[in-house]
C-alpha cells in the first residue's frame, strides 16, 4: 500500500490543521493505521492510532482530548484532526499502516508501509 499524506502547513496556538492520509494500492479496510511525528533532533513519536477491525482509536497522552483519528472509508483516507495545537505538536508527521494490529503499536518499528512526512509548525 502507497500512503500520501496532505494537510500540514502553519497554525498558531490554539488553532487547528486537519492532517489526511490517502491510500493506494490497497484500501484501508484491512489495514490498522496510524500518525508518528518527528520533531529536529527527537525521535520519531507515536501520536495517534486506528485499529482495524474493532475501529478502536489510541493516543499519545500529549494530544489526548486535543487530536482525533479517523477513518473516511469512501475516501479511503485516514484523518488526522488537530485541534487546540501547541508550539510542541511542531514536527513533520508522518501515517503509517500495518495488515491487522499490533500491540506494541507506540513504537515505530511495528508498522510496515509509511509515507513522506507533512510539515506541521505551530507558532506562538
Amino acid at each position: 500500500v502507497q500512503l500520501q499524506a496532505s494537510g500540514g502547513g502553519s497554525a498558531q496556538a490554539g488553532g487547528s490543521l486537519r492532517l489526511s492520509c490517502a491510500a493506494s494500492g490497497r484500501t484501508f479496510g484491512s489495514y490498522s493505521a496510524a500518525w508518528f511525528r518527528q520533531a529536529p533532533g527527537k525521535e520519531r513519536e507515536f501520536v495517534a492510532a486506528f485499529r482495524t477491525p474493532t475501529l478502536a482509536t489510541y493516543y499519545a497522552d500529549s494530544v489526548k482530548g486535543r487530536f482525533t483519528i479517523s477513518r473516511d472509508k469512501a475516501k479511503n483516507t485516514i484523518i488526522l484532526q488537530m485541534n487546540n495545537v501547541k508550539p510542541e505538536d511542531s514536527a513533520l508527521y508522518y501515517c503509517t499502516a500495518r495488515l491487522n494490529w499490533s500491540v506494541g503499536y507506540y513504537s515505530s518499528s511495528a508498522w510496515n508501509y509509511w509515507g513522506p512526512g507533512t510539515q506541521v509548525t505551530v507558532s506562538s
